[in-house]
């Protein structure tokens, strides 16, 4: 059964509700807040990309800074996201025909218009998922496995993001999938997302460390200009954050609070609102970030309503 999450009222009428599962932890690691079904299998989309970096890493990748952030994002297919991108392809010895994620416009609005000014075309490299498809590769060359089949379930390189997922969520792998940008997808649970998110806010050394450090320091490659990912990591210290498409997200606060769901129509447009409401309501400072937690809804360009918390999130704020 599903809870709800979030609602659209419009004029004083709720006009939609954002149905799902929801976990939180607190500091300490117990259970804060469940709701709907967060054991159910789900599809983590992007938001287990911190994880895949981890396993690049542990895999002997050579990334740090904005390269290891990058690997763990979602970027908007700026120029300095391409940057980087280019130059962890050359460091494994590939030129962008490596990139077996599909050929895209970028996602930040101002270098899409400026690439189609220019004549250019859809590029692979601009693709939001390139940063880690070229990790992948450099994990890859860095052991000598085969870079043409890279995305292979059975490669070796994906059957360790295989064992990392599952290690780190702390549930075994629940289904197996393709995701939208051609990589092996693994199934798990929001209550192991939450679990993930927590443990890679409070590593304190090693390379799950290094991920979450890369991520704090240099929030701009996880996603872009704008980007809600981003914001929430410049905009709350020691936040660790990652939405994925179909309404999931995973973010952690400094202190090990942490929270994942999934929306069930897919929808992320109240995520980022639900997991900083959540994460106050455990503790965190998350005031700088009150732009994010505020989504209006407009009639005739004004707002005549607002995206809002769900009863059942509003009825756990009211009893802490």
């Amino acid at each position: 059964m599903s809870a709800e999450l979030a609602v659209v009222r419009r004029s004083g009428l709720v006009e939609s509700r954002h149905l799902g599962s929801l976990l939180a932890l607190d500091a300490d690691g117990s259970v804060a807040l469940s709701l709907g079904d967060p054991d159910a299998t789900i599809l983590p989309r992007s938001t287990t990309k911190p994880l895949q970096a981890l396993a690049c890493l542990t895999a002997g990748a050579p990334l740090t800074g904005a390269e290891l952030a990058i690997a763990a994002g979602s970027h908007t297919g700026e120029d300095a996201h391409v940057d980087v991108v280019r130059r962890l392809l050359d460091r494994a010895g590939l030129d962008e025909s490596a990139l077996q994620c599909p050929v895209d416009w970028p996602e930040d609005e101002a270098t899409r218009v400026a690439l189609i000014r220019a004549g250019a075309e859809r590029s692979a490299v601009r693709m939001n998922c390139s940063g880690k498809h070229a990790a992948m590769l450099l994990a890859c060359a860095v052991n000598g496995w085969p870079v043409g089949t890279y995305l292979d379930p059975g490669h070796p390189l994906q059957q360790h993001v295989r064992a990392v997922t599952a290690e780190w969520t702390g549930a075994p792998v629940r289904h197996d999938a393709i995701d939208g940008c051609g990589a092996p997808l693994f199934g798990t649970t929001v209550r192991g997302l939450a679990t993930a998110f927590r443990a890679l806010s409070l590593a304190t050394d090693g390379p799950a460390a290094e991920v979450a450090a890369a991520m704090r320091t240099h929030p701009f490659f996880v996603g872009g200009t704008g980007h809600q990912n981003s914001a929430v990591m410049e905009l709350v210290p020691g936040a660790v954050a990652k939405g994925g498409a179909e309404g999931v997200i995973g973010v952690a606060g400094p202190d090990g609070q942490s929270v994942a769901m999934k929306v069930v129509d897919g929808s992320p447009r109240a995520t980022t609102l639900l997991a900083l409401t959540v994460l106050g309501g455990l503790g965190v400072d998350v005031s700088a970030a009150a732009s994010l937690t505020t989504l209006p809804v407009l009639g005739g360009g004004v707002p005549v309503g607002a995206i809002e918390p769900g009863a059942d999130v509003l009825a756990w704020l009211a009893g802490r």
